[in-house]
Protein backbone atom coordinates (compact mmCIF):
# COMPACT_ATOMS: atom_id res chain seq x y z
CA UNK A 1 0.00 0.00 0.00
CA UNK A 2 2.77 2.34 0.93
CA UNK A 3 4.55 1.40 -2.26
CA UNK A 4 1.44 2.30 -4.30
CA UNK A 5 1.10 5.68 -2.61
CA UNK A 6 4.74 6.46 -3.41
CA UNK A 7 4.12 5.73 -7.10
CA UNK A 8 1.06 8.03 -7.10
CA UNK A 9 3.10 10.88 -5.51
CA UNK A 10 5.84 10.45 -8.12
CA UNK A 11 3.30 10.56 -10.97
CA UNK A 12 1.63 13.67 -9.49
CA UNK A 13 5.01 15.41 -9.16
CA UNK A 14 5.89 14.68 -12.77
CA UNK A 15 2.52 16.04 -13.96
CA UNK A 16 3.07 19.29 -12.04
CA UNK A 17 6.52 19.73 -13.65
CA UNK A 18 5.02 19.10 -17.12
CA UNK A 19 2.27 21.72 -16.65
CA UNK A 20 4.70 24.38 -15.35
CA UNK A 21 7.06 23.80 -18.26
CA UNK A 22 4.23 24.10 -20.82
CA UNK A 23 3.04 27.36 -19.28
CA UNK A 24 6.53 28.85 -19.55
CA UNK A 25 6.74 27.93 -23.23
CA UNK A 26 3.38 29.51 -23.98
CA UNK A 27 4.41 32.70 -22.18
CA UNK A 28 7.60 33.07 -24.22
CA UNK A 29 5.74 32.37 -27.46
CA UNK A 30 3.08 35.06 -26.94
CA UNK A 31 5.79 37.65 -26.12
CA UNK A 32 6.77 37.55 -29.85
CA UNK A 33 3.48 37.36 -31.70
CA UNK A 34 0.71 39.15 -29.83
CA UNK A 35 -1.91 40.47 -32.29
CA UNK A 36 -1.93 43.79 -30.47
CA UNK A 37 1.75 44.39 -31.25
CA UNK A 38 1.23 43.39 -34.91
CA UNK A 39 -1.27 46.30 -35.20
CA UNK A 40 0.89 48.98 -33.59
CA UNK A 41 2.11 50.53 -36.92
CA UNK A 42 0.13 53.76 -37.46
CA UNK A 43 -2.09 53.80 -40.56
CA UNK A 44 -0.35 56.87 -42.01
CA UNK A 45 3.00 55.07 -41.87
CA UNK A 46 1.60 52.24 -43.95
CA UNK A 47 0.44 54.70 -46.65
CA UNK A 48 3.83 56.39 -46.98
CA UNK A 49 6.05 53.32 -47.22
CA UNK A 50 8.36 53.37 -50.31
CA UNK A 51 6.96 51.72 -53.44
CA UNK A 52 8.07 48.17 -54.07
CA UNK A 53 9.86 47.19 -57.28
CA UNK A 54 7.44 46.98 -60.17
CA UNK A 55 4.69 48.87 -58.34
CA UNK A 56 2.79 51.45 -60.45
CA UNK A 57 2.01 54.77 -58.76
CA UNK A 58 -0.75 56.89 -60.23
CA UNK A 59 0.11 60.58 -60.23
CA UNK A 60 -3.06 62.69 -60.57
CA UNK A 61 -1.17 65.57 -62.21
CA UNK A 62 0.13 63.27 -64.96
CA UNK A 63 -3.34 61.90 -65.59
CA UNK A 64 -4.54 65.48 -66.05
CA UNK A 65 -1.59 66.17 -68.38
CA UNK A 66 -2.54 63.22 -70.55
CA UNK A 67 -5.97 64.70 -71.08
CA UNK A 68 -4.51 68.10 -71.95
CA UNK A 69 -2.10 66.52 -74.45
CA UNK A 70 -4.95 64.85 -76.26
CA UNK A 71 -6.87 68.13 -76.43
CA UNK A 72 -3.75 70.01 -77.53
CA UNK A 73 -3.13 67.59 -80.40
CA UNK A 74 -6.71 67.86 -81.62
CA UNK A 75 -6.44 71.65 -81.44
CA UNK A 76 -3.16 72.21 -83.29
CA UNK A 77 -2.52 69.20 -85.53
CA UNK A 78 -4.82 70.48 -88.33
CA UNK A 79 -2.41 73.41 -88.70
CA UNK A 80 0.72 71.27 -89.06
CA UNK A 81 1.61 70.16 -92.60
CA UNK A 82 3.98 67.61 -94.09
CA UNK A 83 6.31 68.77 -96.86
CA UNK A 84 7.75 66.74 -99.72
CA UNK A 85 10.26 68.48 -101.93
CA UNK A 86 12.42 67.85 -104.96
CA UNK A 87 15.82 69.47 -105.54
CA UNK A 88 18.44 69.24 -108.26
CA UNK A 89 20.22 66.63 -106.14
CA UNK A 90 17.19 64.52 -105.18
CA UNK A 91 14.42 65.06 -102.67
CA UNK A 92 13.43 65.04 -99.04
CA UNK A 93 10.79 65.65 -96.42
CA UNK A 94 10.08 68.22 -93.76
CA UNK A 95 7.36 69.89 -91.73
CA UNK A 96 5.70 73.28 -91.66
CA UNK A 97 2.81 75.04 -89.93
CA UNK A 98 0.14 77.53 -90.98
CA UNK A 99 0.44 81.03 -89.53
CA UNK A 100 -2.47 82.90 -91.15
CA UNK A 101 -5.57 82.59 -93.31
CA UNK A 102 -3.71 83.98 -96.33
CA UNK A 103 -1.95 80.68 -96.94
CA UNK A 104 1.47 81.40 -95.42
CA UNK A 105 3.35 78.43 -93.96
CA UNK A 106 6.55 78.61 -91.89
CA UNK A 107 9.31 76.03 -92.25
CA UNK A 108 13.12 75.86 -92.25
CA UNK A 109 15.41 77.44 -94.81
CA UNK A 110 17.28 74.16 -95.18
CA UNK A 111 14.01 72.38 -96.00
CA UNK A 112 12.60 74.69 -98.67
CA UNK A 113 15.32 76.97 -100.03
CA UNK A 114 16.54 74.75 -102.88
CA UNK A 115 13.25 73.04 -103.71
CA UNK A 116 12.38 72.94 -107.40
CA UNK A 117 9.02 71.39 -106.57
CA UNK A 118 7.28 71.46 -103.19
CA UNK A 119 4.20 69.54 -102.09
CA UNK A 120 2.20 70.55 -99.03
CA UNK A 121 0.14 67.76 -97.43
CA UNK A 122 -2.56 68.72 -94.93
CA UNK A 123 -3.84 66.34 -92.21
CA UNK A 124 -7.28 66.50 -93.86
CA UNK A 125 -5.88 64.71 -96.91
CA UNK A 126 -5.66 67.87 -99.05
CA UNK A 127 -2.45 68.03 -101.10
CA UNK A 128 -1.32 71.13 -102.99
CA UNK A 129 1.82 72.62 -104.46
CA UNK A 130 3.49 75.44 -102.55
CA UNK A 131 5.73 78.32 -103.57
CA UNK A 132 8.69 79.56 -101.53
CA UNK A 133 8.30 83.34 -101.20
CA UNK A 134 10.94 84.19 -98.57
CA UNK A 135 14.06 82.71 -96.96
CA UNK A 136 16.55 83.64 -94.25
CA UNK A 137 19.66 81.53 -93.91
CA UNK A 138 20.77 83.24 -90.69
CA UNK A 139 17.73 82.14 -88.69
CA UNK A 140 17.11 79.07 -90.91
CA UNK A 141 13.54 80.18 -91.63
CA UNK A 142 11.48 80.14 -94.82
CA UNK A 143 7.91 81.00 -95.80
CA UNK A 144 5.81 78.99 -98.25
CA UNK A 145 2.62 80.27 -99.92
CA UNK A 146 -0.29 77.99 -100.84
CA UNK A 147 -3.43 78.91 -102.76
CA UNK A 148 -6.30 77.19 -100.93
CA UNK A 149 -9.70 78.03 -99.47
CA UNK A 150 -9.10 79.96 -96.20
CA UNK A 151 -11.66 77.73 -94.51
CA UNK A 152 -9.28 74.76 -94.66
CA UNK A 153 -6.46 76.71 -92.98
CA UNK A 154 -5.96 76.43 -89.21
CA UNK A 155 -3.35 79.03 -88.18
CA UNK A 156 -1.25 78.33 -85.10
CA UNK A 157 -0.66 81.06 -82.52
CA UNK A 158 2.85 82.33 -81.80
CA UNK A 159 3.66 82.35 -78.08
CA UNK A 160 6.24 84.40 -76.20
CA UNK A 161 9.50 82.44 -76.12
CA UNK A 162 10.92 84.93 -73.64
CA UNK A 163 8.36 83.72 -71.09
CA UNK A 164 9.27 80.03 -71.25
CA UNK A 165 11.24 78.46 -68.41
CA UNK A 166 13.72 75.62 -68.29
CA UNK A 167 11.86 72.49 -67.22
CA UNK A 168 8.60 73.57 -68.84
CA UNK A 169 6.77 70.81 -70.75
CA UNK A 170 6.79 71.20 -74.54
CA UNK A 171 5.41 69.23 -77.47
CA UNK A 172 6.82 68.69 -80.96
CA UNK A 173 4.60 67.71 -83.90
CA UNK A 174 6.04 66.80 -87.25
CA UNK A 175 6.81 64.38 -90.05
CA UNK A 176 9.82 62.30 -88.90
CA UNK A 177 10.89 59.78 -91.53
CA UNK A 178 7.63 60.46 -93.36
CA UNK A 179 5.46 59.57 -90.35
CA UNK A 180 3.17 62.58 -90.57
CA UNK A 181 1.36 63.88 -87.50
CA UNK A 182 3.86 62.41 -85.05
CA UNK A 183 3.73 63.98 -81.58
CA UNK A 184 6.52 63.81 -79.00
CA UNK A 185 6.77 65.33 -75.52
CA UNK A 186 9.72 66.73 -73.58
CA UNK A 187 10.88 69.79 -71.69
CA UNK A 188 12.74 73.01 -72.35
CA UNK A 189 16.30 71.93 -71.54
CA UNK A 190 17.95 75.34 -71.96
CA UNK A 191 17.46 78.76 -73.50
CA UNK A 192 19.68 81.17 -75.39
CA UNK A 193 21.85 78.59 -77.15
CA UNK A 194 24.01 79.75 -80.07
CA UNK A 195 24.30 77.65 -83.23
CA UNK A 196 26.18 78.29 -86.44
CA UNK A 197 24.21 80.22 -89.00
CA UNK A 198 23.95 78.79 -92.51
CA UNK A 199 25.56 81.97 -93.85
CA UNK A 200 29.34 82.02 -94.26
CA UNK A 201 31.60 85.01 -93.73
CA UNK A 202 34.18 86.11 -96.28
CA UNK A 203 36.82 84.21 -94.32
CA UNK A 204 34.87 80.97 -94.60
CA UNK A 205 33.63 80.76 -91.02
CA UNK A 206 29.94 80.87 -90.15
CA UNK A 207 27.95 83.66 -88.56
CA UNK A 208 26.20 82.91 -85.28
CA UNK A 209 22.50 82.22 -84.84
CA UNK A 210 21.32 83.20 -81.36
CA UNK A 211 18.31 82.80 -79.06
CA UNK A 212 17.94 79.09 -79.77
CA UNK A 213 15.89 76.79 -77.52
CA UNK A 214 17.30 73.42 -76.47
CA UNK A 215 14.82 70.59 -75.86
CA UNK A 216 14.75 66.85 -75.22
CA UNK A 217 11.44 66.40 -77.06
CA UNK A 218 12.35 63.78 -79.64
CA UNK A 219 13.18 65.33 -83.02
CA UNK A 220 14.27 63.32 -86.06
CA UNK A 221 14.90 63.92 -89.77
CA UNK A 222 11.62 65.17 -91.20
CA UNK A 223 10.72 67.14 -88.06
CA UNK A 224 12.60 70.18 -89.38
CA UNK A 225 10.35 73.21 -89.71
CA UNK A 226 7.66 71.85 -87.40
CA UNK A 227 6.34 73.61 -84.31
CA UNK A 228 7.57 73.28 -80.74
CA UNK A 229 4.55 74.11 -78.59
CA UNK A 230 3.72 74.91 -74.99
CA UNK A 231 0.76 73.26 -73.28
CA UNK A 232 -1.48 76.15 -74.32
CA UNK A 233 -0.96 75.10 -77.94
CA UNK A 234 1.17 78.17 -78.71
CA UNK A 235 4.24 77.89 -80.94
CA UNK A 236 7.31 78.79 -78.87
CA UNK A 237 9.86 77.46 -81.36
CA UNK A 238 10.50 76.04 -84.83
CA UNK A 239 12.37 72.74 -84.74
CA UNK A 240 15.66 73.13 -86.52
CA UNK A 241 18.40 70.66 -85.66
CA UNK A 242 19.52 67.71 -83.54
CA UNK A 243 22.84 66.92 -81.90
CA UNK A 244 24.32 63.68 -83.23
CA UNK A 245 27.25 61.54 -82.13
CA UNK A 246 28.98 58.93 -84.24
CA UNK A 247 27.22 56.54 -86.60
CA UNK A 248 24.89 53.61 -86.10
CA UNK A 249 25.43 50.08 -87.44
CA UNK A 250 23.40 51.09 -90.48
CA UNK A 251 25.71 54.05 -91.16
CA UNK A 252 23.32 56.81 -90.05
CA UNK A 253 24.03 59.50 -87.48
CA UNK A 254 23.10 58.65 -83.87
CA UNK A 255 20.54 61.01 -82.33
CA UNK A 256 21.70 62.04 -78.84
CA UNK A 257 18.25 63.24 -77.82
CA UNK A 258 19.36 66.89 -77.83
CA UNK A 259 17.28 69.07 -80.13
CA UNK A 260 17.24 72.77 -81.02
CA UNK A 261 14.46 75.12 -82.07
CA UNK A 262 14.39 78.69 -83.36
CA UNK A 263 12.63 80.86 -80.79
CA UNK A 264 9.14 82.15 -81.59
CA UNK A 265 10.25 85.70 -80.86
CA UNK A 266 12.83 85.33 -83.64
CA UNK A 267 10.04 84.07 -85.92
CA UNK A 268 7.92 87.08 -84.95
CA UNK A 269 10.69 89.46 -86.12
CA UNK A 270 11.83 87.62 -89.25
CA UNK A 271 8.71 86.15 -90.89
CA UNK A 272 6.80 89.41 -91.56
CA UNK A 273 9.82 90.66 -93.52
CA UNK A 274 10.01 87.38 -95.47
CA UNK A 275 6.34 87.72 -96.42
CA UNK A 276 6.71 91.36 -97.42
CA UNK A 277 10.12 91.44 -99.12
CA UNK A 278 11.39 87.86 -99.25
CA UNK A 279 14.46 88.61 -97.10
CA UNK A 280 15.45 89.79 -93.62
CA UNK A 281 18.35 92.13 -92.83
CA UNK A 282 20.36 90.83 -89.86
CA UNK A 283 22.27 93.28 -87.63
CA UNK A 284 26.02 92.86 -87.82
CA UNK A 285 28.53 93.61 -85.04
CA UNK A 286 31.72 92.34 -86.65
CA UNK A 287 33.48 90.52 -83.83
CA UNK A 288 34.10 86.99 -82.65
CA UNK A 289 34.00 85.58 -79.14
CA UNK A 290 34.19 82.29 -77.26
CA UNK A 291 30.93 80.51 -76.52
CA UNK A 292 32.25 79.15 -73.24
CA UNK A 293 35.37 80.04 -71.27
CA UNK A 294 36.99 77.78 -68.70
CA UNK A 295 38.73 79.12 -65.62
CA UNK A 296 42.05 78.23 -67.26
CA UNK A 297 41.17 80.50 -70.20
CA UNK A 298 40.05 83.32 -67.88
CA UNK A 299 43.36 83.09 -66.00
CA UNK A 300 45.42 82.94 -69.19
CA UNK A 301 43.61 86.01 -70.54
CA UNK A 302 44.08 87.76 -67.17
CA UNK A 303 40.43 88.78 -67.08
CA UNK A 304 39.03 90.46 -63.94
CA UNK A 305 35.90 88.25 -63.97
CA UNK A 306 34.60 85.06 -65.53
CA UNK A 307 31.35 86.54 -66.89
CA UNK A 308 30.97 88.56 -70.07
CA UNK A 309 31.85 88.12 -73.74
CA UNK A 310 35.58 88.30 -74.41
CA UNK A 311 36.41 89.81 -77.82
CA UNK A 312 38.75 87.32 -79.48
CA UNK A 313 38.97 89.30 -82.71
CA UNK A 314 37.29 92.08 -84.68
CA UNK A 315 36.63 92.25 -88.41
CA UNK A 316 38.75 94.97 -89.99
CA UNK A 317 36.53 97.86 -91.03
CA UNK A 318 33.46 96.32 -89.39
CA UNK A 319 31.11 98.11 -86.97
CA UNK A 320 32.99 97.01 -83.83
CA UNK A 321 36.34 97.96 -85.34
CA UNK A 322 35.07 101.37 -86.40
CA UNK A 323 33.75 101.98 -82.88
CA UNK A 324 37.16 101.18 -81.36
CA UNK A 325 36.42 97.73 -79.88
CA UNK A 326 39.65 95.78 -79.54
CA UNK A 327 40.28 92.06 -80.00
CA UNK A 328 43.06 89.94 -78.56
CA UNK A 329 46.52 90.26 -80.14
CA UNK A 330 49.06 89.02 -77.60
CA UNK A 331 49.81 85.27 -77.42
CA UNK A 332 49.26 83.33 -74.22
CA UNK A 333 50.42 79.96 -72.91
CA UNK A 334 47.23 78.47 -74.39
CA UNK A 335 47.48 77.73 -78.10
CA UNK A 336 45.42 80.04 -80.37
CA UNK A 337 44.35 82.11 -77.35
CA UNK A 338 45.35 85.78 -77.48
CA UNK A 339 45.00 88.31 -74.69
CA UNK A 340 44.48 92.07 -74.82
CA UNK A 341 40.88 92.04 -76.07
CA UNK A 342 37.95 93.89 -74.54
CA UNK A 343 35.55 92.11 -72.19
CA UNK A 344 31.92 93.05 -72.96
CA UNK A 345 29.90 92.93 -69.74
CA UNK A 346 26.68 94.70 -70.77
CA UNK A 347 24.71 95.86 -73.80
CA UNK A 348 22.43 98.89 -73.57
CA UNK A 349 22.73 98.70 -69.79
CA UNK A 350 21.72 95.02 -69.59
CA UNK A 351 24.36 92.75 -68.07
CA UNK A 352 25.39 89.67 -70.06
CA UNK A 353 26.96 86.49 -68.74
CA UNK A 354 28.37 85.27 -72.03
CA UNK A 355 28.42 85.65 -75.81
CA UNK A 356 25.10 83.79 -76.23
CA UNK A 357 23.26 86.47 -74.25
CA UNK A 358 24.82 89.20 -76.40
CA UNK A 359 23.65 87.38 -79.54
CA UNK A 360 20.14 86.88 -78.17
CA UNK A 361 19.86 90.57 -77.41
CA UNK A 362 20.91 91.55 -80.94
CA UNK A 363 18.53 89.06 -82.58
CA UNK A 364 15.49 90.13 -80.56
CA UNK A 365 16.06 93.83 -79.94
CA UNK A 366 18.35 95.38 -82.56
CA UNK A 367 18.10 96.24 -86.25
CA UNK A 368 20.50 97.31 -88.96
CA UNK A 369 21.56 100.94 -88.40
CA UNK A 370 20.75 100.97 -84.68
CA UNK A 371 23.22 102.39 -82.18
CA UNK A 372 23.91 100.11 -79.23
CA UNK A 373 26.05 100.82 -76.18
CA UNK A 374 28.54 98.15 -75.14
CA UNK A 375 29.93 98.34 -71.63
CA UNK A 376 33.45 96.91 -71.68
CA UNK A 377 36.39 96.33 -69.37
CA UNK A 378 39.74 97.26 -70.92
CA UNK A 379 43.01 97.19 -68.98
CA UNK A 380 41.07 97.13 -65.71
CA UNK A 381 38.91 100.14 -66.60
CA UNK A 382 35.17 100.07 -67.32
CA UNK A 383 33.88 102.23 -70.19
CA UNK A 384 30.94 102.56 -72.59
CA UNK A 385 31.41 102.32 -76.36
CA UNK A 386 28.67 103.16 -78.88
CA UNK A 387 28.50 100.88 -81.95
CA UNK A 388 26.41 101.45 -85.06
CA UNK A 389 25.24 98.08 -86.31
CA UNK A 390 25.84 97.05 -89.89
CA UNK A 391 24.21 94.35 -92.02
CA UNK A 392 25.37 90.81 -92.60
CA UNK A 393 26.45 90.20 -96.18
Amino acid sequence: MEKRNRIIRIITFLMVIFLVTSACRLTRSTDLTTPEEAQQIPQESVETLPAQTGQTILVPEYAALEGSLEALYEQVSPGVVSLQFTTAEGGGQGTGFVIDKEGHIVTNYHVASEATELEVHFPSGLKVYGTVIGTDMDSDLAVIKVDVDPDVLVPLTLGDSEAIKVGQTVVAIGNPYGLSGTMTVGIVSARGRVLDSMRQTESGTFYSSGDTIQTDALINPGNSGGPLLNLNGEVIGVNRAIQTAGTSITGGAVNTGIGFAISSNTVRRVVPALIETGTYAYPYLGLSSYSNMSLAMVEALKLPQSTGAYVASVVAGGPADQAGIKGGTQPTAVQRLTTGGDLIIAVDGIEIKDFSELMSYLVLNASVGDDIVLTIIRSGKTMDVTVTLGQRQ
